[in-house]
């Protein structure tokens, strides 16, 4: 099976991440600008350079689009077409000067996603997808691992930031711990997605995540054969609990 010509939407976002990964990959390990220090979060003035920086690539391709950001929106608010954008998923990861933090871009036209791309500039992988095609890394055809059981399986739990999500986390956590192979904390949803998408990982499981966290990561995963099942949480706005898989272990076991 051939690959499909990317498209207009996909060459741009796919020049946006560069751009942003760029960015970020000058400042690595650079003393950095905190905005604000958070007991289980940080946000940095390059979340914000590198936002400014995406939008202003997107928006010059497409001036009428929307742009929802993790740091803010822009654009015309009214479009049918809504980027979504984390400029940097991982920021305590990056901060702290940890190599795993991705850049996550998607597009939706009238609520439903098209497009995704996430890309982890420290190894320069790529992972792309569009609607109806194949879900790629580099450009190469990627699926969901063949693991049917617990006891083979990686896990990945995040356990947020308010004081509920770390409780539920962690109780997930322990309980997972007791059936699967190995756990893991990563520290970046996308990447975390990604990861299941191309058969590092086999489940995701988090109680709170914004869409701006999982929207790319949601396409590719579900493109690569995997399942993602997301529930608001009352009264946020896009906001989520998640569970990402590849559809294929017994997730249910562990919730």
């Amino acid at each position: 099976m051939s690959t499909p010509t990317p498209s207009t939407f996909l060459k741009t976002a796919i020049e946006a991440a560069h751009a942003s990964g760029e960015l970020l990959m000058e400042n690595f390990g650079k003393d950095l600008n905190v905005d604000e220090a958070l007991h289980h979060d940080i946000k940095l003035a390059l979340d914000r350079e590198s936002q400014d920086l995406i939008t202003s690539i997107l928006l010059k391709q497409f001036p009428d689009h929307a742009i929802y950001g993790e740091e803010g929106l822009a654009g015309n608010q009214e479009s049918d077409y809504q980027w979504i954008v984390d400029p940097i998923d991982g920021t305590v990861n990056y901060f702290y000067g940890i190599p795993h933090f991705c850049i996550s871009i998607a597009l939706r036209h009238k609520e439903e996603l098209i497009l995704g791309v996430i890309l982890d500039p420290a190894l320069d992988d790529l992972w792309t997808v569009e609607k109806g095609g194949p879900a790629l890394l580099n450009g190469k055809e990627i699926s969901v691992s063949p693991r049917t059981k617990l006891e083979e399986s990686i896990l990945f739990v995040g356990c947020g930031k308010t004081e509920e999500a770390l409780e539920t986390g962690l109780a997930r956590f322990k309980r997972a711990s007791l059936r699967a192979r190995k756990m893991r904390m990563m520290g970046s949803a996308a990447l975390g997605m990604a990861y299941i998408a191309t058969g590092r990982l086999d489940a995701y499981v988090e109680t709170r995540i914004s869409l701006w966290d999982i929207a790319a990561g949601q396409l590719l995963l579900e493109a690569a054969g995997g399942k993602t099942e997301l529930k608001p949480v009352e009264g946020e706005p896009d906001v989520w609990s998640i569970v990402a898989t590849n559809g294929k272990i017994p997730i249910e076991e562990i919730l």
